[in-house]
């Protein structure tokens, strides 16, 4: 018996490089077959394209899929779809149901259904009901011998995943988040006497991990040793290929506890995989290094502060001294003072900026090509473009923002808009454009207005009215330091230090220091969502609008 024609399953976009089985792959189809269901009982993420080689290669040679291997090739196929691919899963994963029925597979239909229902547009209320009852038909199944253990879990598991998404929309949150990690503990006692299936050994490190994120806010140790156990199972199950959802979710426990230097080790260790021939999907290596420019940033950052802080005692001890000394301090030469005035920038902190750049251009390398991911491209560009900006590169700095702006635009992401704005503002008034930079500043405080927290509005609509009056200048605005602060030689925008306080204008070396108080992009709003560096709850304030980011994937 025969199902349709490949072509069926073939997408056009290819998330995965299709190196994984070339070289000494066989020529056969009934070899190629043969590999793509070996692929497919270890949950090998080169399954999708190893269906794809078979049913050509049966389809050249006369023949043609059975109905229970297309519904396999489906369903690799549509656990590929991301970025781009992803509104194609959802069909993809109902008509490998309708196959899986067809060929007596019961419990493999009963997982094709719910991972289409996780694959959807997002989750709700009735998604989550229609999977409540997968769950007791899958349970009812397994009673009687018609559904694997592996399939019975799979099918918990979306249905935790799903419960999940929903927690910030229950009328308490904690209390449902903490009836869902019984339900999760409950399901890896169910799962773990069954452990030596490749399969089951998935399902247990995908429910660890899961666990481990909405543990994550309330008691960040629980969930970093879930996490680990995770990582353990997820070797332990032969899956030699990268976990990059665990080592997001594992390091963004981590940052968050402070062990930066162990976090970056971790990701550091992700983007080398031990084996070749599963390579990273570009858009996972995107949020990798993403991920490690976060980390590598906030160890700088607690490093710089230790040293003031160091710093600061020191001075204080030298300044008790000098206060018991009777003699005065002879006066300093005037080379002396200018070196003091105009200290070099430690090799330190250049290597971590240089190093930091080099992840955040990687990041928007691996998000371009067809199968690219929308959101992630836009954040990438942005941070990059952000990092040369904060360095003085505004031209390098202009060119990246407006690249990160449509995608944020096609993704329906508030906060990335106004963040990216405000920056390009910013760029357009050093590369003296003050027109240019009001009416970017302008457009990013009404897109800020309706969010529920006033205050970013208001400082944009503030910030646009300040930098009007620069409109009539051509060329950068020269700028004058004095003790007051920094004030504007211009005659039109006036002088004297700024209202907004700080370096308004930013000048050669700084910019405007309420850009960095706006909402992150896609940060999520509700405590137990995960962002797209895997941390759960987000890091910072949240624009009202901004939509959280669902970790991908339906294995």
């Amino acid at each position: 018996m025969s199902s349709r024609s490949p072509d069926e399953f073939r997408i056009g976009v290819r998330p995965y490089d299709r190196g994984a089985g070339t070289g000494d792959e066989p020529e056969d189809p009934h070899e190629l077959l043969h590999r793509a269901r070996r692929l497919t009982v270890h949950g090998h993420p080169g399954a999708g394209s190893a269906w794809e080689r078979a049913a050509t290669a049966l389809r050249r040679a006369g023949g043609a899929l059975t109905p229970g291997d297309h519904a396999d090739a489906l369903d690799a196929t549509a656990l590929d779809c991301r970025g781009a691919a992803r509104p194609a899963a959802g069909p993809l994963f109902f008509r490998a149901a309708d196959l899986h029925e067809r060929a007596g597979q019961r419990g493999k239909a009963l997982v094709s259904r719910a991972r289409a229902l996780v694959a959807g547009p997002g989750p709700g209320a009735t998604a989550c009901a229609r999977l409540a009852e997968l769950c007791e038909r899958a349970s009812a199944l397994h009673r009687v011998g018609q559904a694997g253990a592996a399939e019975t879990a799979t099918v918990r598991l979306l249905h935790g995943r799903i419960r999940a998404d929903l927690l910030g929309t229950a009328p308490d949150p904690a209390a449902e988040a903490a009836a869902l990690r019984e339900d999760l503990a409950r399901l890896i006692a169910f799962a773990a006497p069954h452990r030596a299936d490749p399969a089951v050994a998935r399902v247990l490190a995908d429910t660890r991990a899961l666990l481990g994120r909405i543990t994550a806010p309330d008691d960040p140790a629980a969930a970093e040793a879930q996490l680990r156990a995770a990582l353990d199972d997820h070797r332990a199950g032969g899956r030699t290929w990268p976990a990059t959802e665990h080592h997001l979710l594992l390091s963004a426990v981590l940052r968050a506890t402070g062990a930066h230097e162990e976090a970056a080790a971790l990701l550091r260790a992700a983007l080398v995989p031990q084996v070749t021939d599963t390579p990273l999907r570009a858009a996972d290596r995107a949020r990798l290094c993403l991920a490690l420019a976060r980390t590598v940033a906030g160890s700088g950052e607690q490093g710089r502060t230790a040293r003031i802080a160091e710093e600061a005692e020191e001075a204080a001890g030298a300044a008790d001294a000098a206060a018991e000394t009777a003699a005065a301090p002879e006066e300093e030469p005037a080379e002396e003072l200018k070196e003091r005035e105009e200290p070099e920038e430690p090799e330190e902190i250049a290597q971590e900026g240089g190093e930091l750049l080099a992840l955040l251009a990687e990041a928007v390398r691996h998000t371009e090509g067809p199968a690219r991911d929308v959101r992630v491209g836009a954040l990438a560009r942005l941070l990059l473009g952000v990092a040369h900006a904060e360095r003085g590169g505004w031209d390098r700095a202009l060119a990246l923002l407006e690249q990160a702006l449509p995608g944020f635009q096609d993704d329906g992401d508030t906060a990335g808009r106004v963040r990216t704005r405000a920056w390009l503002a910013e760029c357009l008034l050093h590369l003296g454009e003050p027109d240019r930079a009001a009416r970017e500043y302008a457009l990013a405080a009404a897109a800020a207005r309706p969010w529920g927290d006033p205050r970013p509005g208001a400082a944009l609509s503030r910030r646009a009215e300040h930098v009007l009056g620069l409109a009539g200048t051509r060329g950068p605005v020269p700028e004058i330091r004095g003790t007051g602060g920094t004030v504007y030689a211009d005659a039109k925008a006036g002088t004297g230090p700024s209202a907004e306080g700080g370096a308004p204008d930013g000048g050669a070396r700084g910019a405007w220091p309420g850009l960095r108080a706006l909402p992150e992009p896609f940060g999520p709003p509700e405590r137990y969502q995960v962002d797209v560096y895997g941390e759960v709850g987000g890091a910072g304030p949240q624009a009202a609008t901004a939509p959280g980011t669902r970790v991908q994937g339906c294995e």
